[in-house]
């Protein structure tokens, strides 16, 4: 054998060794990329419900502001989540979610004037998330 098919030789030993070993640790990464990215989705989800919690709660205990906060936070991350083409929400999620959108000024309107009604509108805007994030996806 000449000594340039010997090198050609070791040399596809040597690339096909590097593929046996590169190809199962590119799907684990695969595998593990696509869970992370299914986690940081649902603590995104949970954060938004546990901010509309938060809002309800604290404007029954009468802490306005920081149910006017908790609330703004959740409005922002619907909205955006909406609007957004690589949302968490489904197109049916957001669709139900719209009415509640559209009452984002006058709540927050009523947590900054410390209302009581404000605690009612919350919670019915929990209710209706809750509902929303239970509708199956097509």
């Amino acid at each position: 054998m000449s000594s340039w098919r010997r090198i050609g030789i070791s040399a596809l030993i040597i690339v096909v060794a590097f593929l046996l070993g590169l190809v199962p640790m590119w799907l684990s990464s695969r595998k593990c990329t696509n869970e992370l990215d299914q986690v940081k989705r649902d603590l995104r989800l949970s954060k938004m419900e546990n901010d509309l919690s938060s809002a309800a709660i604290n404007a029954r205990r009468g802490e306005y502001e920081l149910a006017r906060q908790a609330s703004s936070r959740v409005f922002t991350s619907l909205g955006a989540q909406c609007d957004s083409s690589a949302a968490d929400l489904t197109a049916s999620q957001c669709e139900s979610l719209r009415p509640a959108l559209a009452q984002r000024d006058e709540l927050i309107t009523l947590l900054a004037r410390n209302d009581p009604a404000s605690a009612d509108r919350l919670t019915n805007l929990y209710v209706a998330y809750e509902k929303a994030m239970n509708v199956p996806s097509k």
